[in-house]
Parts: structure tokens; sequence; C-alpha cells
């Protein structure tokens, strides 16, 4: 694999792996418990759409520029990051949540242009993107350290390397404190991020308010329990 390809599945003892006991947990089982909590407040990262702007009366539509004909892509653009903060947060997130055979990598789902909305919002406190940002740059730093490349150019197991030892906050030492704190908020941005998406949706089998031609009723079982009939309910309801 190319240092500029996106990471792909690694084996289960990658990144956050379990300790001997209790019994291992996969990554993407820890991260649909974490998905399904909403961000906490203390973080500082929030997803709020922006409010729109307010239009002055009689204000003339906006025109076109002269000469752009060709509509403008529907890709979302970056806000918050740059260039290279964002090419961490891509391969950060697929170390995290890599594509499996049920579902798509964290990128593919949306998740960094999800965090740079989060980042990029009025409501989110500066404080929390000073510390994305000294977070990004203290991965760089590490893996520079080691490996004498930045985050994004080292191998999945030099990046998995460093994420082993501050993926579980009791194991990890002192010295890696900085980078402890800042994994587990990225890593529940991500979850947020992903378990918030139509791929997220799908990985987790929600089926959402869908109707259901196969109903036939509540189960006698259920009726017993509740003390009621259908034929007590049909009493009650009074002819037209």
């Amino acid at each position: 694999m190319s240092d500029d390809e996106l990471p792909t599945e690694s084996a289960p003892t990658d990144t956050a792996s379990a300790p001997a006991t209790p019994a291992p947990v996969t990554r993407r089982a820890a991260l649909k418990v974490l998905g399904a909590v909403p961000l906490v407040g203390a973080l500082g990262w929030v997803q709020q759409p922006a409010a729109p702007p307010v239009r002055q009366g009689h204000e003339a539509p906006a025109q076109p520029a002269q000469g752009m004909g060709t509509p403008p892509s529907s890709a979302p653009k970056r806000v918050f990051f740059t260039a290279a903060e964002y090419r961490t947060v891509g391969i950060l997130a697929d170390d995290i949540l890599p594509r499996d055979e049920r579902s798509p990598s964290a990128t593919e789902a949306g998740v960094p242009a999800f965090i740079d909305f989060n980042m990029s919002v009025p409501e989110a406190s500066e404080e929390s993107r000073v510390a994305m940002r000294g977070g990004l740059q203290w991965l760089d730093i590490e893996t520079r350290r080691r490996f004498r490349v930045a985050y994004a150019k080292a191998s999945t197991t030099q990046r998995h390397a460093i994420l082993d030892d501050i993926s579980w906050p009791d194991k990890a030492p002192p010295t890696m404190s900085h980078g402890v704190a800042f994994f587990n908020r990225f890593r529940d941005m991500v979850a947020s991020g992903f378990f918030s998406s139509a791929a997220g949706w799908k990985d987790l089998q929600y089926q959402g308010n869908v109707f259901n031609p196969g109903w036939n009723g509540c189960p006698e079982a259920a009726l017993k329990k509740l003390g009621v009939t259908y034929a007590l309910m049909n009493t009650r309801i009074k002819p037209e």
C-alpha cells in the first residue's frame, strides 16, 4: 500500500485492541456504543446549523458571475481545516473506523466534512478548536519523532503503533496524556459523524418509520397480559 492510499480494515488487534481480560471488543462494536450517545456538551463540539443570513427588504437577487455556466460542485467545502490537516483527519478517521465487509469507511461516510462543520460553526468554542489543531499537531510531532514522517505519510503499521499507545487511557503512559485526551475526543467525533450518516443508519440496521404491510395486530399473549381484547375495543367504536 502506498502512503497516498487510505487504510483498509486491519486485524482486530490493531489500534483499539482490548486487553486479555475481559474478552476483546471489536472497534466497530465499540464505536456503535459511542455513536448512540449525543456529543458531550463539555467538549464544546456541537452540530447545530448556522442561522440563515437576514435578507434586507427590496434586496435584488444575486446574479451569477459572468462566464460561470457550470453548476457548482455539491461536494462539501473545507472551512476550518487546512488542506494538510484535512488529509490527516481523513487518515485518522479511517484508522479508527475503516471499511469492512458490511459498511464503508469513515471518510466514505463523510465524517471529515462532519468534523470540519462542527469546528467551523459559531457554536464551537475556541477551546475546542485549539484542542483539535493542537491534537493534530501532537500526532504529527509524535509520528515524526518515531518514524521521521508526518502521520498522513506514515505506514499503517507505524500509525497503529502510535494509536495503540493512546487508545486506552488506563494503560497509556503519563507522557502520552495530551495524545490520549485528543484521541478520545476525536474518536467520539468519528463515531457521532458515522452513525448519524446514512451509512451509519444502515450499519445499525435502523428501519425508522417504515410502513409494515405484514402487521397482523397485537399478539394474543400481549392482549392477555394487558387484559384487553379486540372485541372489547370494537364495542367502543361508534358506528358512522
